[in-house]
């Protein structure tokens, strides 16, 4: 007798906006194959809609259909008993108000106020949508008494609290923890009230508690400059004196800045502007005090960039910080390619340029599915799924080709993720609100995508157009911290 030879595969489900891997054995019947689909998902067999080459039919014939190994294959049914009937009355979106609104769409939890702390609500908002950092910190296990230590803990603590509710939650632990390590942020008013402070001092201070508590040595070892740690190259030329030799160093940092004047209407020129410095120093060559030209680039581009939008400066007239208000526009997609070394342009320009074909199909592909009404379909969904594993396959050989580095950037292209922006006329007063990207699995043309505004424990959701309109020109929110990935 000969024995019959099966073909037992492992396939991956997509329910839910999860992935679960199950073996199929095409000679088989559906049936048996819903029922493995019911073990790992909790979906009746009698309710389940397999997606394969449309709905798949019981007395479909597996070894006719072309599975294929880790093939993705979309279910559509809910697990779980059968709903029983409301035991409330309904209570429809357009007649609740905007906390209700939230709640009911599964919106993630906002922050208390905790007295003039919107600068560090919105700047853990933005944080917690660092995807490197998520992972460092649940990872991290010591028990240091140090005030960068107990920061970096309250920081797990609060960002694992935050994944487990969707009702607003009081940032005790980190902002005490906060005032220990910098007691400016415990200063107060005549009155006894707390003082507004800046988000972007709120920022520094955060990362600097966490690069000591996060582990690694400085650069490439050091979690958070693996993170968002960007080097950069200067060359310094004497410009008195042409024939004195230039020099060259090297410095990391953990954010650009970008410089606003009179002449910026757009973020890179901004950053360029911060780029190339002049200024004085002794020389060597002429034996006194000299102008020399500093131009800086960027020769490593970290996985998360944050550009820090410079909007307050001090005023020694009235002794203050005071806000520039100019209209400054930056792109939700950004193209680095221009503020790095040579050599890592020369390195990176081919993948540059597939990174930016990718995202126009994509647009391409997002666009026909919003002419549609919007209606994407089980079939859409794993197409989309297919073509973008086939992206990351091309650039992955791109990368390896080229010897970029992993860990970094690859292509010089970002697509902003978080934001935190600042009302009013001074660092001294106004409101900060957090605002970060809301993910979706329906493909989305840049400009259409939905994002969620974090105004402390209020959390709603806007456009796109609504985050682009806040560059500035009046005393409205402004862009002030931006975090590209």
């Amino acid at each position: 007798m000969t024995a019959t030879r099966t073909h037992i595969m492992r396939i991956n489900i997509k329910h839910s906006g999860k992935t679960h891997p199950v073996e199929v054995d095409p000679s088989k019947s559906v049936s048996t194959f819903k029922d493995a689909i019911y073990q790992i998902t909790g979906v009746p067999t009698d309710r389940m809609k397999v997606m394969i080459k449309g709905v798949l039919k019981d007395d479909a014939d597996l070894s006719k259909l072309g599975l294929k190994p880790d093939q993705n294959i979309t279910v559509i049914g809910t697990a779980g008993p059968l709903p029983s009937a409301p035991t409330e009355k309904i209570t429809f979106l357009e007649d609740m108000d905007q906390d209700q609104v939230a709640l009911a769409e599964g919106n993630p939890a906002g922050l208390v106020n905790l007295g003039q702390t919107c600068y560090l609500n919105s700047t853990l908002q933005a944080l917690k949508t660092i995807p490197q950092l998520n992972v460092a910190l649940d990872s991290y296990s010591a028990a240091s008494s140090s005030p960068e230590g107990r920061v970096t803990t309250s920081l797990k603590n609060l960002f694992s609290g935050l994944n487990q509710t969707a009702d607003a939650v009081p940032p005790y632990n980190v902002l005490s923890n906060l005032r220990i390590l910098a007691p400016q942020f415990a200063e107060t008013d005549n009155a006894g009230r707390p003082c507004q402070q800046d988000a972007d001092e709120a920022w520094t201070q955060l990362l600097s508690a966490l690069k000591l508590s996060l582990g690694g040595a400085s650069g490439n070892d050091n979690a958070v400059d693996k993170m968002m740690g960007l080097e950069l190259t200067s060359k310094l030329q004497c410009a008195e004196a042409p024939e004195e030799p230039a020099s060259t160093s090297k410095e990391r940092q953990l954010k650009l800045q970008c410089n606003i004047s009179i002449n910026t209407n757009f973020l890179v020129s901004g950053i360029l502007d911060s780029l190339n410095q002049q200024i004085e120093k002794n020389s060597p060559s002429l034996g006194r005090m000299a102008t020399y030209s500093s131009e800086s680039r960027i020769s490593r581009l970290p996985q998360n960039l944050i550009v820090h939008m410079v909007r307050f400066y001090w005023r020694r007239d009235i002794q203050k910080k005071a806000k520039i208000m100019r209209k400054v526009k930056f792109p939700l997609q950004l193209d680095t390619i221009d503020l790095a070394t040579e050599e890592v342009r020369s390195q990176i320009q081919s993948v540059n340029s597939e990174v930016k074909q990718i995202l126009k199909e994509r647009d391409d592909r997002a666009k026909i599915i919003k002419r549609n009404a919007g209606r994407a379909t089980s079939d859409d969904a794993t197409k989309e799924v297919d073509l973008r594993r086939a992206e990351r396959e091309k650039i992955a050989g791109l990368v390896k080709e080229k010897g970029i580095p992993e860990d970094t950037n690859v292509s010089g292209m970002y697509e902003l993720y978080a934001m935190v922006t600042h009302k009013g006329a001074s660092a001294d007063s106004g409101h900060y609100i957090g605002w970060t990207r809301k993910e979706s699995e329906v493909p989305q043309a840049s400009g259409s995508e939905e994002w969620y505004r974090f105004d402390d424990d209020k959390v709603s959701i806007v456009t796109a157009d609504k985050i682009l309109s806040m560059d500035g020109g009046g005393e409205d929110s402004v862009a002030y911290i931006l975090l590209y990935r």
